[in-house]
């Protein structure tokens, strides 16, 4: 498979992995019966299996790894992170308000992780131009 083709695969599953989780995220917080369709239990694993595929083939086809490369690396922490932060924002936080906080804090994480991946910098905040 092409890198274009590849990337594109990989930032369109990005995308519609964070839209799931975002919708997830209102819907958990409203209690509304939309969570206990089969769809909205399925479709999310599949497109992060995607993701998670597409991710791996890239890093071996740009030849950068986690532990290696120093915006890879950050680029998993922060994705372990929005992995934790979305568990407690969808299914273990004990109450809405910590529920909210999480998911919150979560789309400030991946929002971190789109500039990391666009920068292939682990500071892009810092970046100077």
């Amino acid at each position: 498979m092409s890198f274009l083709l590849l990337k594109g695969l990989h930032v369109t599953c990005a995308v519609t992995s964070y839209t799931l989780f975002f919708l997830r995220g209102i819907w958990s917080l409203r209690d509304s019966p939309i969570m206990r369709q089969r769809w909205v239990k399925i479709v999310p694993h599949v497109v992060d299996t995607l993701l998670l595929v597409s991710a791996i083939a890239l890093a071996i086809s740009i030849r950068q790894y986690p532990f290696v490369d120093a915006w890879l690396t950050a680029k998993v922490a922060g994705l372990l992170l929005y992995i934790g932060l979305g568990l407690v924002a969808l299914r273990y936080g004990r109450s809405k308000a910590v529920r909210l906080f999480a998911w919150l804090v979560a789309q400030a994480v991946f929002a971190y992780i789109v500039l990391v991946a666009a920068q292939h910098n682990p500071a892009p905040f810092f970046a100077g131009k």
